[in-house]
This record gives structure tokens, sequence and C-alpha cells, in this order.
């Protein structure tokens, strides 16, 4: 498993936690992807989304990042509004839905009890973290979602947390990259409306206008930005 590496080895054995918890769903889910969940999107986009970890019954079921659980949905759907996707999420990794200059990865490539992983293994998965970062040649803007993700992104590239903080909204020139920070688009965060549909959509338009429209932006997402969502 060469840390040099963006993609852990199926049976990465770097978390002890995290390969017991791993092992105990196979045997339990032995359909389920149950492995370390690898980066989605082509490694020349312009745009990377940083997650916190996979779903129990989301990406670690899936294969795919945030797809199978409600998070995916307001994260796919977004990014097809904005230009950053086509086709349609169907919440299966065979959807066909294909990203356009963007790529979506995890700080934790393994899913951890209760969501939470440990300052340990978050610490032991940004090897994979900073090389996913360092083969995307054309990468200019990065979005990070949560405190999480942004500290170790902002680990990943040389950096202290504490000369970046994390904030809803924010932006923060770190290295050569442009790092934007949402509060992550979990179930839970969207039910107690500490993150709205409009404020998620609103740092997408702030990433799109950062990066300039694709070559074929859809009538939706261009109405969307001159004012006519009304969600």
């Amino acid at each position: 498993m060469p840390l040099s590496s963006g993609k852990p080895g199926r049976d990465c054995p770097s978390c002890p936690r995290l390969v017991e918890f791993r092992l105990r769903w196979r045997e339990r889910e032995r359909g389920w992807h149950n492995a370390p969940v690898a980066s989605f999107g082509p490694p020349d986009a312009g745009l990377l989304i940083v997650g916190l970890a996979p779903g129990l019954q989301g990406a670690n079921r899936t294969g795919r990042p945030f797809t199978g659980d409600y998070a995916g949905d307001l994260l796919y759907g977004t990014i097809k509004e904005f230009g950053f996707g086509r086709g349609d999420y169907a919440a299966r990794p065979d959807d066909g839905f294909t990203l356009v200059d963007a790529r979506i990865t995890n700080a934790v490539r393994c899913v951890p009890p209760e969501n939470k992983p440990t300052g340990g293994e978050i610490a032991n998965c940004r090897p994979f973290l900073a090389a996913t970062i360092k083969e995307m040649p054309r990468l200019r803007a990065i979005l990070a979602l949560g405190r999480i993700a942004h500290d170790s992104v902002v680990c990943a590239l040389g950096g202290r947390p504490s000369a970046f903080p994390f904030g809803h909204g924010r932006r923060n020139a770190l290295s050569a990259f442009a790092l934007f920070d949402s509060y992550h688009c979990s179930r839970y965060n969207t039910n107690t409306r500490r993150l709205t549909p409009e404020m998620f959509k609103a740092v997408f338009a702030e990433i799109r206008a950062y990066l300039g429209e694709p070559a074929s932006q859809s009538t939706t997402s261009a109405a969307l930005r001159s004012g006519g969502n009304s969600e």
C-alpha cells in the first residue's frame, strides 16, 4: 500500500479499528463494497470536493462517494445544477451520472463507526488526500464539506488549521488553490436547517464564478444564477 498513491488498496491496514469494522460488515453484507472508497471524477478536473468519510449505507455500500444516502441527493443535484455533472443521479454507481471538471473524494476513505473517525485515522488517511490533490494538474478550487475535511485539506497542503479557520461560505487562498467551505450536506445538517439548499447552492455559485462557465452550460443553471431559483 504505497502512501505515494491516492488509491488505498482494498485491504488497507493503516487503521486497525476501521479494518475491524470493515471486516465485520463484509461478513454481514457480502454484496456491499465494504472497502476504501476511491475518488470519483476525472483527475484533470478543476474542482475537488472533499467530504468526511463514506457513509455506512451510502458509499460503503455502493462504492462511489456520496452515493446511496441523503447527502448524495443534495450534492449531486447541486453539482448538476451548476454544470459540474451530467446525467440523472439515481443513487447507484451504474446510474450513468458523470462529473464535468469536478472530482469527489473523502478525507477518510473507509467507513468509520458512527461516522466518527478518530484524529489518528484522519491523519493516517491524509497522505491519500495529499496524493489525490497532487495528481490533479488542472486543480484550481477545493470545496471542503465540514470542518474535518477543511482541516485535513489545510494540513495536506502544509498549512495550519489555526491560520485558515473553517467557516461556511468562507474562501481561503492556500498554496495554489482557492479553498471554499460549506457545512456538510448531511441529513442532520439539513433537517436542523444548519445547512439549507439555498446556502449550499450559494457556495457552488461562488465556485462557478471563480472557475468560470463550462463549455456548455445548462439553461437551468444559468437561470439559477441570474435569480431564477424559486426553491
